[in-house]
């Protein structure tokens, strides 16, 4: 690119101030929407309250820091749901303070305030802001580590080295896709000789030292644990089957704008082209952005041509990637500032259009939504349903073969405490509810069986001597939809070995059925 890196001279406006109270505004605004939503945990936040339950290192598929702060959040304010996706808004607070802070370091105030504004109306930072999930974790420790990044690379002194240290291993602990600032950083070693003389010194070995500090007791637990959480990572990339899918990666692709916004994307894309044009010839503050936004998005942009992948997994992308294209809109022509204006503007209407529709059902009916919102509605209605057809007999086990229905009623069911465990389909555990309740070989007794899987129904009759259906429960949703459970009365569980034969004879099942599950069907792999 040719244009001057330096922004327009700001006015006398008092930019900072103002961005201090946009943030603290979005904040009030977030746990206010959290205080009165209506809408249950998703099956996910569900897992990560079990995982708060228990204190440790590291889970089956996520690192502990979203357990350690719904536990936290939990201690302080109760075990409610608000509490629960309580730290989301404030880690997004935390984040939009440090993208303000890094604008203001490499540019002005001005530009701190709106890269706030854009980063808060995040079309994904709408929905992420009311959701507890590891993404919100992960943009904190990014922003903060790509913050306390610049002030050493501007000559900062042992607080920015300590604070490099601090998010780096935090990031990890929050999720490994922190791996990809590592890469970035690699590459900044190569790129820019200011990063280079601020990591190759005392403080760069600072900082160093710091992050593996906190990441040891991590990789410790995976050492134990047969690098439970790795493996889970890695077999998320689905490089066992069949290869290379043009489809997946268009799909992935189309998907971004949903993220980051149409005009916004469309406008980091073009900056990617433009700087990779020229990149040796890039002014250094765009082209380390480059170097911090591009990776994550070129990186799982393969994976999804590869095998898979879901729309979030770039989501590192937009740290640096919102501060590129502030830096790209706030200069140049006039029109780019009413393209960034209209951007915020168009975000906001759909994130407060997303927030009406998970706290209106009339709404949601109206528009025939329902299928957006079938996993958020009427979980404690499905539990007081379950809890009722457990106590229709004298069972010794409830048993499920979706964890998600599983840990829902792990959080709405207590009182079936103790008497849940999770049906193996495969040789061995695939997920945390199986891992840690499994339904043990010998259990006797009469076992209620709720299937949220209609296809692998004739699998678990297959491992007892006796199976026999005791009802349906179809929960109402939005739109016309129903969560749909079909229950079973079995004994004698004498679970048939999971050899080759097994797995080739019912995949052989599995080619042959053409049945469509039910339109209530929900079940999903973890």
């Amino acid at each position: 690119m040719t244009e001057s890196p330096t922004l327009p001279s700001p006015s006398r406006f008092s930019w900072m101030p103002a961005a201090l109270l946009l943030i603290a505004g979005f904040a009030v605004l977030r746990i206010l929407a959290l205080a009165f939503s209506p809408v249950s945990l998703y099956q996910d936040e569900s897992q990560y309250w079990v995982w708060s339950r228990v204190f440790d290192w590291g889970y089956y598929s996520k690192p502990p820091m979203i357990a350690w702060l719904i536990s936290l959040s939990t201690s302080l304010f109760g075990d409610s749901d608000f509490a629960i996706r309580l730290p989301a808004p404030l880690l997004h607070t935390a984040t939009a303070t440090f993208l303000m802070l890094s604008a203001r370091q490499l540019w002005d105030e001005r530009a701190g305030f709106w890269a706030a504004a854009l980063y808060l109306t995040m079309p994904g930072v709408w929905l992420s802001g009311v959701v507890i999930s590891t993404d919100a974790v992960l943009f904190c420790a990014w922003s903060g580590g790509l913050f306390a990044l610049l002030k050493l690379r501007a000559g900062g002194g042992w607080g920015a080295a300590v604070g490099l240290g601090a998010a780096l291993g935090f990031g990890f602990l929050s999720k490994y896709a922190m791996i990809y600032f590592l890469a970035s950083t690699g590459l900044a070693l190569v790129f820019d000789p200011a990063i280079r003389t601020a990591l190759l010194s005392l403080r760069g070995g600072a900082a160093l030292a710091i992050f593996i500090a906190i990441l040891a007791p991590n990789l410790a637990w995976n050492a134990a644990n047969d690098f439970a959480t790795v493996s889970h990572t890695a077999a998320n990339a689905n490089w066992g089957g069949d290869l290379f899918h043009p489809v997946e990666l268009i799909e992935f692709l189309l998907a971004q704008p949903g993220v980051f916004g149409p005009v916004t994307f469309a406008v980091l894309l073009t900056v990617f082209g433009l700087s990779l044009g020229r990149f040796l010839r890039l002014d250094p503050d765009q082209r380390l952005l480059v170097l911090y936004a591009l990776p994550p998005l070129a990186v799982v942009a393969v994976q999804a041509f590869i095998s898979r992948a879901h729309a979030n997994w770039a989501a590192a992308t937009y740290v640096a990637g919102t501060l590129l294209v502030i830096g790209f809109l706030l200069r140049g022509a006039a029109w780019r500032r009413w393209a960034l204006f209209g951007s915020i503007g168009l975000h906001s209407v759909i994130g407060l259009f997303v927030v009406a529709l998970a706290a209106s059902p009339a709404l949601v009916e109206a528009i025939g939504a329902g299928d957006a919102t079938k996993r958020i509605r009427a979980w404690d209605v499905t539990a007081e349903a379950i809890t009722e057809a457990a106590q229709g007999d004298d069972y010794a086990m409830i048993v499920f073969d979706d964890r998600n229905a599983f840990h829902q009623m792990q959080r709405y069911a207590p009182e079936l405490e103790g008497r849940m465990a999770m049906w193996l389909r495969h040789a061995g555990p695939t997920n945390h509810a199986e891992d840690v309740w499994p339904l043990a070989e010998e259990q006797a007794g009469r076992l209620l069986i709720v299937s949220n899987r209609p296809r692998e129904v004739a699998r678990i009759r297959e491992d007892f001597n006796s199976f026999e259906p005791v009802g349906t429960l179809a929960i109402p949703l939005d739109g016309g939809y129903t969560r749909d459970f079909t229950l079973w009365r079995a004994e004698g569980h004498q679970r048939v070995e999971r050899d080759e034969a097994y797995e080739t004879r019912w995949h052989a099942h599995d080619e042959a059925d053409t049945t469509t599950p039910p339109r209530g069907y929900s079940g999903e792999d973890e």
